[in-house]
Order: C-alpha cells, then sequence, then structure tokens
C-alpha cells in the first residue's frame, strides 16, 4: 500500500494504483499541467522504439505530454517523449526500466507538485527543456493529489 505523500514536500510520488483508477487519471484532460497538451508524433515513437531496441510498433498507445512551451527553443522541435527517453537514459534510466514503463502490465501515477520534470533536453540539439510539466503512456500517467484522491475515494 503506498504511503501519503507529505503535504509540504516537494518531491514527486509515485503510486501503483488499479487499473480502474489509472483509467480514470489517464482520461482526464486534468491530469496533465501546463498550459499545452499534445501527443507525441509517431516518427518520434518509432525511434524511442529503437533508443529502446525494442521491436517497431511495439509502442501502440498515445505517448502524452504536456507543458509551458511545446517546442524546443533553440531549434523549434516539437518536444515530446523521444526527448524523455532519451534524456533519461544518458542521465538517469536504464534501458529496461523504460521498456517496462512503456509496455509493462503495472499501472503508475505520479502525484507531483506542478513542477517542471527535471534534467531534460532536446533529442535533436541538446538545449535543456526546462518547462515539460508531465508525460503519460498506457502505463504510467500524472495526476493533482486533489484528482487522485476523489477518484480513490469514488472507486472504493
Amino acid at each position: 500500500m503506498p504511503t501519503k505523500p507529505n503535504p509540504t514536500s516537494q518531491a514527486r510520488t509515485t503510486r501503483v494504483v488499479s487499473p480502474e483508477v489509472f483509467k480514470q487519471v489517464y482520461d482526464s484532460p486534468l491530469s496533465l499541467p501546463g498550459s499545452h497538451r499534445w501527443v507525441t508524433k509517431d516518427e518520434d515513437v518509432r525511434t524511442i522504439e529503437k533508443l529502446l531496441a525494442i521491436p517497431e510498433k511495439s509502442i501502440g498507445a498515445p505517448l502524452w505530454v504536456s507543458g509551458d512551451t511545446r517546442h524546443c527553443p533553440k531549434c523549434g522541435r516539437e518536444t515530446s517523449w523521444l526527448d524523455i527517453v532519451s534524456s533519461a537514459l544518458t542521465k538517469t534510466h536504464q534501458k529496461a526500466l523504460l521498456v517496462e514503463v512503456i509496455l509493462g502490465e503495472r499501472k503508475y501515477v505520479n502525484v507531483e507538485v506542478p513542477r517542471a520534470i527535471a534534467d531534460l533536453s532536446c533529442y535533436n540539439c541538446k538545449a535543456p527543456i526546462v518547462d515539460l510539466r508531465s508525460f503519460k503512456c498506457h502505463n504510467w500517467a500524472y495526476a493533482h493529489e486533489a484528482l487522485l484522491q476523489v477518484i480513490e475515494e469514488i472507486s472504493a
């Protein structure tokens, strides 16, 4: 059972949730903070598959992102999951973990304070991306704490 986050904490909290709770968070447009919400282009999804060394068309579900700016301030490329994956592979995570998150069976919800995702850079030009706020795929979504609490209560 996940622990309740400290309301004064500035840290991101990740919770494993039931498929029902996950679906409600994933389907809610309010689950993505930021001024803009968009789906990663298919071309970028295919590049992600190559980076992760998984078969083409393995990723079929939409890969959503949101933020206050939709394009890289330096080269103008549309920000996407490709930036998240390439940055994570460079700085934070192993391929196996990213593949498990994107294609695995467990459902995760991140509950976060409204801040940008740290340590992201543009896949194309490597410029810092400072205002991408969230991302979600069929197994990983973001929620505002109040929304998650309401959904958990009505699902109980």
